[in-house]
């Protein structure tokens, strides 16, 4: 009886309106106890019980239309203890990231918010084992960041359950163990390096490059050089020695394509009283990659003398009958010089790509150039070839690379310009881990930006009458100086090239017009400008660039989607995302680079309102 009086009791206060059994939190009083619950808070002073968190655009906050849709605190050296009850309370919450402050200790019960897509926890110091459950009631998850903090234990194989995972970074911690068989045909981009992993890679894994699972001595099987079933696999000398070898996919061809023969460096042919003498670099490493446009090489690596067996050469402005015999210098800038002295010069292999090799010569006079030959440039005679030339070494602007000298023969070019000693944007982007990659901060990339429209610009009104006023225009045909002030090359090729070969060797011929319809345009060059403005903004490498499409990231679906999902922000590198005051013109400058890769070129801004567009920012 007593018990019944007591069930009538709980009833009537129950349905009457005593007392509730638990009290939901608005999204103002949820972010302010959450904010509680940190220490060194300071960074989120615009909480306040005053405003809300939207219409007053609190730090950290990602709303869409009025609803708080992801918790961004980046770089705000955040610590303390994350109340997940208060995040429970944001019903909307979709992104959660935390990258780079210093929180610590197991991972916190993410696993409790059921509907996020994204939860970024780079740079901390969380530690210890993940259950391996942990992920199984996260179905939607789309993106996991755990790198660079002090996790061990196995990879939780719940991880494997993500049907939707895109990304993948469990690089720089201490996870043990084998691999999970991780089957997702979503997941493109995927970083497990330097942890203490064992066994063989998954199968399924091995079209992601090598550098996703360098780090761990204990993993053998394909992308990487050591073979499960043997111990004496080695790494060839070129992976192991070059160190501006780009990461991402490029480093990938080099491992899975790269069969180490010879290449070589010829040098052009003498003419000597009746008749020509021909003359061939010395052979050095060829790279048997398809894509592989730029390889930095070190002042300690390989380097070869030329010999020279025939007379003394004439000077640019003293060629031989025809201008076969030496060099036709354009640009008399850093001085005249002819073969003799490059013939003098020590040489290095620097890459080998889809026009041609190249290599590096420093001159008796100190000179560094860089030295391509190019074969298939066949489209215009002597004559033609020689104005195309001269006029590109009159050319003039602060973010164009002129070419110096040339050497013509029908069957082969030579192209001589500055040699620029940081090297290009896709190894100081994507290779370089140093002091350089370091300074790609948000100014820097923005000043990289503007630079590459701006040349882009003048090319546009030089050769305002062809149909790709560059035509090749990625992140290894972009130089930077000393103060990251880019210089554009291998530009105005489009004319110049046998047409056969313009389709395999040039990236505007990647364009999805081309794809679809075999025509290029200007605005196949608006197109190449925003795959560099979204490989920039995101540090990712796109799979644009490789022939085969596999490996990298398909930059331009994956921003397309998240611009019509308005979660732009999230797509940002980590390592820029920090500048919480200037994310907005991040997210500005993401949007135009998504407006210039649409697939519709009509729909495309112009060069010019592109170029007015960045200047704006």
């Amino acid at each position: 009886m007593a018990a019944v009086r007591n069930v009538f009791l709980f009833l009537t206060i129950f349905l009457v309106g005593g007392p509730p059994l638990s009290c939901s939190l608005s999204d103002n009083e949820a972010l302010l106890k959450l904010r509680q619950s940190f220490t060194h808070a300071e960074s989120l002073n615009s909480w306040n019980q005053d405003s809300q968190p939207c219409a007053a655009r609190w730090t950290g906050i990602i709303c869409h239309r009025g609803v708080i849709t992801g918790l961004h605190l980046t770089g705000l050296r955040l610590s303390g203890q994350i109340d997940i009850e208060a995040l429970l309370e944001l019903r909307s919450l979709r992104t959660v990231s935390l990258v780079n402050n210093s929180f610590a200790g197991p991972i916190p019960e993410f696993n409790r918010i059921g509907v996020l897509k994204s939860l970024l926890l780079t740079g901390n110091d969380f530690s210890g084992a993940i259950p391996t459950d942990f992920f199984a009631s996260l179905a939607s998850l789309k993106k996991v960041w755990l790198s660079s903090n002090n996790f061990s234990g196995d990879i939780p194989h719940s991880l494997a359950k993500l049907s939707y995972l895109i990304e993948l970074h469990l690089e720089n911690n201490q996870f043990s163990g084998k691999i999970p068989h991780l089957h997702q045909a979503a997941l493109t981009s995927l970083d497990l390096s330097n942890n203490k992993l064992e066994g063989e890679i998954p199968e399924n894994l091995a079209k992601f490059d090598a550098n996703a699972f360098a780090g761990n001595e204990g993993l053998c099987g394909k992308p990487l050089p050591k073979s499960c079933d043997s111990n004496n696999a080695q790494i060839s000398e070129e992976n192991a020695s070059s160190p501006g070898e780009s990461q991402g996919s490029v480093s990938k061809l080099v491992v899975a394509s790269l069969i180490a023969v010879a290449v070589f460096l010829v040098v052009v042919m003498f003419l000597s009283a009746s008749k020509r003498r021909e003359e061939k670099f010395s052979k050095l490493g060829r790279e048997q990659m398809n894509e592989m446009v730029e390889v930095h090489v070190p002042s300690s690596g390989h380097r070869e003398q030329l010999s020279r067996k025939g007379g003394d050469s004439r000077r640019g402005s003293q060629q031989g009958k025809g201008g076969m015999s030496d060099l036709v210098v354009v640009n008399e800038e850093k001085g005249t010089f002819g073969m003799a002295d490059l013939m003098k010069a020590a040489a290095e292999v620097l890459g080998n790509g889809g026009l041609g090799s190249a290599y590096k010569a420093v001159m008796a006079n100190g000179l560094s150039v860089v030295v391509k030959r190019i074969r298939e440039m066949n489209k215009l005679g002597k004559d033609g070839f020689d104005a195309e030339m001269r006029r590109m070494g009159r050319l003039q602007h602060h973010n164009i690379l002129t070419p110096l000298a040339y050497h013509y023969r029908r069957e082969e070019k030579l192209l001589v310009s500055e040699y620029i000693p940081k090297g290009s944007l896709l190894y100081v982007l994507h290779g370089d881990r140093g002091a350089c990659h370091a300074e790609l901060n948000w100014a820097t990339r923005l000043k990289i930006v503007k630079g590459v429209a701006r040349g882009l610009g003048f090319l546009h009104s030089e050769f305002a009458t062809y149909d790709l006023p560059h035509g090749n225009l990625k992140s290894s045909n972009i130089l930077l100086s000393d103060t990251y002030e880019p210089l554009l090359s291998d530009y105005a090729f489009h004319p110049l090239i046998n047409p056969n070969n313009a389709t395999e060797a040039m990236f505007a011929y990647k364009s999805p017009e081309y794809a679809q319809r075999q025509e290029v345009s200007p605005k196949s060059d608006v197109y190449c400008l925003g795959i560099i403005i979204l490989e920039i903004l995101t540090g990712k490498f796109p799979s644009q660039y490789l022939s085969n499409g596999k490996g990298g990231t398909d930059v331009v679906q994956w921003v397309s989607s998240a611009v019509a999902e308005k979660r732009e922000a999230e797509l940002i590198d980590p390592e820029i995302a920090n500048d919480a005051n200037a994310v907005s013109r991040m997210v500005e400058l993401l949007r135009i680079g998504a407006d210039c890769t649409q697939s519709n070129p009509q729909q495309r801004p112009e060069m010019k309102e592109a170029i007015r567009r960045i200047e704006e920012i």
